[in-house]
């Protein structure tokens, strides 16, 4: 169990550093003109948004190219350490190469800017303030608020499974923990003022 987690989390510090710099390089003020929402402010039929102002063009490119600077950079680290580099789930069945980082970083950081929009949809229709899960109703506040943490994660971890047998209760375990270290870095993030809030 213990190789397992060291397993999940040697591959998921791509994922958890495109989380964190993707945030800040969306409080930073360049590349402006792309911090519109993807939606462009439209609504659907019944007069709500798509899905909020808070899901940017500037954040989808965003994750996609700092998620795929993160993968090559860490597969560079992992080529140099065999230790990291046999316990790196991405690396089990295919070649640790530039090219294939380049692929899974980017298939990665469209996938985590992805699997944050059905969240987004399904929120605006309950009239949940973007961002902000705790104004709903009390049952809905713990299901959004887990959901909120984790939804990037299923998705990702997808991949993961994608090229190499993860199997059901590994994929499980990896939500999970990818749920536990998002809300820590949650606390972190919030801490030094990078996040609004704590989730």
């Amino acid at each position: 169990m213990i190789n397992t987690i060291i397993c999940m989390y040697i591959t998921l510090i791509p994922l958890i550093c495109t989380g964190i710099f993707t945030m800040i390089f969306c409080k930073m003020r360049v590349c402006m003109k792309l911090n519109v929402p993807i939606d462009g402010g439209k609504c659907l039929k019944d007069g709500k948004r798509i899905f909020g102002d808070n899901k940017t063009v500037k954040g989808f490119i965003g994750y996609m190219l700092i998620g795929l600077l993160c993968n090559v950079i860490w597969g560079e680290i992992c080529s140099i350490n065999a230790y990291l580099e046999t316990h790196n789930y991405l690396y089990v069945n295919y070649e640790n190469t530039i090219i294939y980082n380049i692929i899974m970083g980017f298939i990665i950081g469209l996938v985590y800017a992805l699997f944050e929009l059905p969240n987004s949809f399904i929120k605006r229709r309950l009239d949940i303030k973007p961002g902000n899960s705790l104004e709903s109703k009390k049952i809905l506040r713990y299901i959004f608020l887990i959901i909120d943490q984790c939804d990037s994660i299923i998705g990702c971890v997808l991949v993961v499974w994608a090229v190499y047998p993860l199997g059901l209760l590994k994929y499980l375990l990896y939500v999970f923990l990818g749920l536990v270290t998002h809300m820590v870095f949650n606390v972190i993030l919030y801490v030094f003022k990078v996040r609004k809030t704590i989730v």
